[in-house]
């Protein structure tokens, strides 16, 4: 089975003065819940995180029961772009599943549908109607998308859909996802509101 990478390096700006990633939510925290949700997909995990993180996720993933890297930015505050990269970076399969740490209620049976959707691909890439591309909920090949990454750094290219624009990818539309599973795989929590009420529905 391929590698799941986890997105854990943002400042949280909306969320107060605590690192949302690891802020508990219902009892555990939100980068556990979310690993936890992979666990069956994967069989290797990795975080990406700023260094002042690390000790703290590695807490939170004590006991995890497939084997974690932690990639620590060499550069923190670059963007979920840079996170990718460096994440991909540190993944030893082909293909990974990236997703972004606020993101509780990944669903298992669209991630597993990325990964089948991604074969002979360099990306399988989420766009719900109406929406932009749900770049920190899709599959890549690893190798092809942290060099695009990197690439797009070099330019000072920031958006996160540019480097899918060098890759060959395929769409995966809200119909799609709806037959696999749930659309609450995409929800994220950025705020102290939407955290209090993603805990009532856990």
């Amino acid at each position: 089975m391929p590698t799941g990478v986890i997105i854990a390096g943002g400042r949280s700006t909306r969320f107060g003065d605590r690192d949302k990633a690891v802020a508990e939510l219902a009892g555990t925290p939100m980068v556990r819940r979310v690993a936890d949700r992979l666990a069956g997909s994967v069989d290797a995990l990795v975080v990406n995180c700023r260094p002042e993180q690390a000790s703290a996720i590695r807490a939170a993933l004590e006991g995890y029961p497939r084997e974690v890297t932690v990639a620590e930015d060499p550069e923190p505050d670059l963007g979920p772009m840079a996170g990718i990269g460096t994440g991909l970076r540190a993944v030893e399969s082909a293909y990974a599943f990236v997703v972004a740490c606020d993101m509780p209620f990944v669903d298992s049976d669209v991630v597993e549908y990325l990964f089948e959707r991604a074969a002979g691909h360099d990306a399988a890439v989420p766009r719900l109607d109406d929406e932009w591309f749900q770049t920190t909920h899709a599959v890549y090949r690893a190798a092809p998308m942290a060099e695009a990454c990197e690439r797009a750094l070099a330019r000072d290219e920031r958006r996160i859909v540019e480097p899918l624009f060098e890759l060959d990818y395929v769409v995966v539309d809200e119909a799609e996802v709806r037959e696999r599973g749930s659309l609450a795989t995409f929800e994220n929590v950025n705020t102290r509101e939407e955290f209090e009420a993603a805990a009532k529905r856990l």
